[in-house]
């Protein structure tokens, strides 16, 4: 009953937001977004609840879906659950990387040499945030001081980039329907800061 309140309920903001809605990933999707660290994790991953709208004058294709997998360890799996933002936009041209939120752990392997791109004049970012790619020159270049000052705000977002494609999610947290509008003007948001005529 839960999820078909769910379904119903994102339907509803998709038309809200003049989105179309699908239940299940019906656009082979998944295969589309297995070079994001995401979607090569654990097993039995499924995308379902997808708002999407595509522009073709805009070469624009934005989706908010639900999406889920499973990681077995010994006799035990946990499934973990999560609602993402996902664009395809001809005004990316991004650096592949991945920034998510910091640890202790993370702090400790960047004091043995293990990689993480660190801005000095935004500390609070580079404290809250672990952002690691092969083109540090290029990432550089794109987290610009607006995507800095937006993510020195907004606390454990993990953010994927690739060329034309741009995901945002919190890891292991499926937004509310209530949250959804909020979470698709961060997104557009993010995508308008990183789009390459504002680098």
């Amino acid at each position: 009953m839960a999820n078909t309140d769910r379904a119903s309920q994102l339907k509803s903001i998709s038309y809200q937001l003049g989105m179309e809605y699908e239940a299940e990933d019906t656009w082979g999707l998944h295969t589309m977004l297995r070079d994001f660290t995401l979607f090569s994790r654990g097993r039995r991953r499924r995308i379902t609840n997808m708002l999407y709208r595509r522009d073709g004058l805009l070469e624009l294709d934005v989706r908010i879906f639900d999406y889920r997998y499973t990681i077995s360890t010994g006799n035990s799996a946990r499934v973990f659950k999560q609602t993402v933002f996902f664009v395809q936009s001809k005004k990316l041209g991004l650096p592949q990387f991945l920034m998510k939120p910091e640890n202790f752990f993370h702090k400790v392997g960047a004091w043995l040499g293990l990689e993480d791109i660190d801005f000095e004049r935004y500390p609070k970012f580079s404290s809250q945030y672990l952002l690691r790619g092969d083109d540090e020159e290029y990432i550089r270049a794109n987290f610009n001081d607006e995507v800095l000052q937006f993510f020195t705000i907004e606390k454990n977002w993990t953010m994927e980039g690739l060329n034309y494609y741009l995901i945002l999610y919190r890891r292991n947290q499926l937004l509310l329907p209530s949250q959804i509008m909020d979470f698709y003007r961060k997104g557009m948001q993010l995508h308008r800061l990183l789009m390459t005529e504002g680098v």
